[in-house]
């Protein structure tokens, strides 16, 4: 996986929410002054999804209509010329 495809993974998590496990762990140390894990302690806990996460992705990697519309070739712009105009004769009642 490429550094790219991290950075994209990341923030679509971060953008969604995520569970995660926390742990806290507590040591005390033995007679001979050796640490010792005593005590430890995992929770769940929820990240809820970012705002600003979400914004950066869509900014990032998802093209707007009008970028789309920029990439269509004559015919592809025709069609999608059809169909809203077909739109707009169904939400009118037909009447345009």
């Amino acid at each position: 996986m490429n550094e790219e495809d991290k950075i994209k993974k990341a923030l679509m998590k971060k953008a969604l929410g995520y569970n995660a496990d926390e742990s806290v762990e507590e040591y005390t140390f033995d007679e001979h002054g050796q640490k010792i894990l005593s005590k430890q302690k995992v929770t769940k806990k929820h990240y809820s999804p970012d705002i600003s996460a979400v914004k950066v992705l869509l900014e990032r990697y998802f093209k707007t209509y009008e970028e789309q519309l920029l990439d269509f070739s004559d015919e592809e712009l025709e069609e999608e010329k059809k169909r809203l105009l077909s739109l707009l004769k169904e939400d009118k009642g037909g009447n345009f």
